[in-house]
């Protein structure tokens, strides 16, 4: 097995455009601790950098994120106390991205099981090329994708959600994207292409109207639909206050391009 090469966790930027990459392809880029915490410490300097306007979530190797490091969690054994510090920091950087004042998107080369799964579901919106495939098959070996489950279900049908927690079986990226955990499925050799035009798409748009969506729309998935339409209305009134929201209307009807604030 070759030595590990760089940081867990590498980052560029580029065009508003803050790619992370997940760096241990020789362990499939499992999600030990070690790497739980130098991707939530990238997700916290991202949260406050106001140069970044999207994120791209990649992995590199033939495996996107084989989910947590068995091989850590079977000298664990006997510690119930890492194996709960496991399983909640591996919830907060999963809230982390769901909190991120950035949209995230994962690009998904190769395969994406258990915690790798709840990685992309994650994630604001994916694309994968069409050779990735995903599971959640800890049922396979005694272990119930549990906290997998709780991204699972918030973005497939809840069937669908408990046949790929009963069965553990891998499903294709055509299937995925049917199902609703990816946006897009795109030929390999064109997937950088399509994640990239798709983050630009993006962050050509004010970064504070941003913001304001991504939170809104996730707060209001969880309310009743009473609750949501009288917390929604007071957001977009906010929201109308703001200068971006003046400045994009303007600009519309006076047919220009925009001159985005952040603000």
């Amino acid at each position: 097995m070759s030595e590990q090469s760089g940081p867990l966790v590498q980052k560029h930027s580029e065009n508003g455009i803050t790619t992370l990459t997940l760096n241990q392809p020789e362990r499939r880029n499992s999600l030990s601790m070690a790497m739980l915490e130098a991707l939530s410490a990238e997700l916290e300097a991202i949260a406050a950098d106001s140069e970044t306007r999207v994120v791209v979530l990649a992995a590199k190797g033939s495996v996107f994120c084989a989910g947590h490091d068995l091989r850590e969690v079977r000298d664990q054994f006997d510690s119930h106390e890492f194996q709960l510090e496991l399983f909640n920091q591996c919830s907060k950087v999963m809230q982390q991205i769901v909190n991120l004042p950035r949209p995230v998107i994962a690009r998904v080369a190769g395969v994406a099981t258990a915690a790798g799964c709840q990685l992309v579901a994650s994630c604001d919106l994916a694309v994968a090329a069409d050779t990735a495939r995903f599971a959640t098959p800890g049922v396979n070996i005694g272990l119930f994708c549990s906290t997998p489950m709780v991204a699972l279900s918030r973005n497939v049908s809840r069937k669908h959600a408990m046949e790929m927690l009963l069965t553990g079986e891998l499903i294709s990226a055509p299937k995925a994207e049917r199902l609703g955990l990816v946006n897009k499925v795109v030929d390999d050799q064109v997937l950088d292409e399509t994640v990239y035009k798709l983050a630009s798409t993006i962050a050509d748009k004010s970064a504070h109207t941003l913001k304001i969506g991504k939170e809104a729309f996730y707060r209001q998935l969880e309310m009743p639909l009473a609750d949501a339409y009288e917390y929604t209305s007071k957001v977009m009134a906010e929201n109308m206050m703001a200068d971006d929201a003046q400045e994009g209307i303007c600009a519309f009807l006076d047919k220009r391009k925009p001159e985005w604030k952040d603000s």
